[in-house]
């Protein structure tokens, strides 16, 4: 039986980062991964999967160009999904490739198959070929990710009502789609369709959508879409899809409306992939949508030396904050020391337009009744905007009153997941309006928005300050 320091399940982002920090550290570290490739559902499924295909919709109708040249313009007139697939699967090697190298130069071993636990010390991992091996770990990770939820009334065939791993594999481009669930996934891929041209109904059992982003953003982004002829339906739940004689799919709701598409996508959630664990031989009990707990600063599980990092372990669950899950994981895990991360992290969504945020929302500074002022630019307002024919997008950024620190950026629009760093960077080294009102953003550029929002909350801080010293 083979001995390591760390044994991690699973070479999502979170898997990948733990084994090759332990790795750094001069341990011995097995990764048990039972895809047929290294990358978990992040490379395959995942996010490498839709930002490419959002990458490959956007370029391919031309999307960006038409502020210029109206909403009728295209690149390519006729788009199929081999045109999707194809730049889908030149990416998806070379993730797997880097990968690969990743491993092979820090000496980390690896075994594709389907691991269980033994013991708390001990998995036994069966191979496609039918092998069964044994390995003992000082620590063992838990980053396995999660898969598509998929209830029982939900008649899902693979070609016409499916989920979202399925839909890298439909035959052709749908003329019309409804997206049951608008979470991020749900609303990412609801867009992109609707950017190639697809007529889309999103719906949604809850009032809201994307409710821990700031409102106004949420707004702009909404109106964005209806603009566009989404139709958004919220607080209405599932009565029923059936698959039709035509090959269309009749969607009828609670309420007894009736929707026909060709398409239905289900997206309302995921659940932890733990159910060939075997969990119950180590005492550790998931929950319901089979999410692990774990304590937030450590990424140990109730059971000592059992640690779980990524997806699984439930929100944020992205690619990013996975990675650094994964990271101070394998540092605990191997008795090495890790610093706390920094207290903010950028939430990306990848939609048509793009959303970034990070720090607080509006809504939790007023819950947290700290003084306020909101500085807006709009991307129209920007040089470069007009060079780039940017009618919409938004920057908002919320300042103390009482310090005039930073205390959330939120973006809606064109680079909003690449501009929003900028605000990271200061919220974290506690910068203040200040920093934005003095200092030079190159120009023309999109950060120059940067610049507008903190002149316009440093007017309006200036005008509330006149104002008190009057009185």
């Amino acid at each position: 039986m083979n001995q390591y320091d760390l044994i991690v399940i699973g070479s999502g982002p979170a898997g990948r980062r733990a084994a090759i920090q332990a790795a750094k550290l001069d341990k011995q570290v097995l990764v048990v991964e039972r895809g047929r490739r290294v990358g978990g559902v992040s490379v395959h499924t995942g996010t490498i999967p839709s930002k490419t295909l959002r990458e490959t919709a956007l370029n391919l109708t031309g999307w960006r160009e038409r502020g210029f040249y109206g909403r009728g313009y295209r690149v390519k007139q006729e788009i199929s999904i081999d045109d999707l697939r194809r730049r889908l699967l030149i990416t998806l090697d070379h993730e797997v490739d880097v990968l690969e190298h990743q491993f092979s130069r820090n000496r980390v071993h690896q075994i594709r198959g389907s691991a269980k636990f033994v013991d708390a010390k001990t998995i036994e991992i069966e191979k496609d070929d039918g092998e069964v091996l044994h390995a003992k770990g000082g620590s063992i990770l838990l980053a396995v990710g999660t898969k598509p939820y998929r209830p029982d009334n939900i008649p899902f065939d693979g070609e016409s009502i499916i989920d979202s791993d399925e839909l890298l594999e439909i035959k052709k481009l749908p003329r019309s789609m409804v997206v049951i669930g608008a979470g991020v996934i749900g609303i990412e891929y609801a867009t992109i369709f609707s950017a190639l041209d697809t007529t889309v109904t999103v719906v949604e059992g809850r009032d809201t959508m994307l409710d821990f982003i700031d409102k106004e953003i949420v707004d702009d982004f909404s109106y964005q879409l209806r603009d566009r002829n989404m139709k958004l339906i919220f607080g209405q739940t599932i009565d029923s899809i059936e698959k039709e004689v035509s090959g269309k799919c009749r969607v009828t709701l609670a309420n007894g409306r009736v929707l026909n598409a060709e398409m239905v996508l289900y997206a309302a959630g995921r659940s932890g992939a733990t159910e060939t664990l075997n969990l119950e031989a180590i005492g550790l009990v998931p929950d319901k949508r089979g999410r692990i707990k774990v304590d937030p600063e450590t990424f140990q599980t109730d059971i000592p030396g059992i640690y779980a990092a990524g997806d699984i372990v439930g929100f944020p669950a992205l690619a990013s904050t996975s990675m650094e899950q994964g990271r101070i994981a394998a540092r605990h895990a191997v008795n090495a020391p890790a610093r706390e991360p920094p207290q903010y992290f950028p939430y990306g969504i990848y939609a048509v337009p793009e959303i970034s945020t990070c720090g607080m929302s509006e809504e939790e500074v007023t819950q947290r009744g700290i003084p306020y002022e909101c500085g807006i630019a709009h991307f129209r307002e920007t040089s470069r905007g007009h060079i780039m024919g940017l009618d919409t997008g938004m920057l908002k950024m919320i300042f103390s009153l009482k310090t005039h620190r930073l205390l959330g950026v939120h973006i809606v629009g064109e680079g909003a997941t690449e501009l929003v760093h900028i605000g990271q960077a200061v919220l974290n080294l506690k910068g203040t309006v200040e920093y934005f009102v003095e200092n030079t953003f190159n120009f023309p550029t999109l950060a120059e928005a940067y610049k507008i929002a903190g002149l316009d909350a440093w007017n309006r801080m200036g005008e509330l300050e006149e104002e008190k010293a009057a009185e």
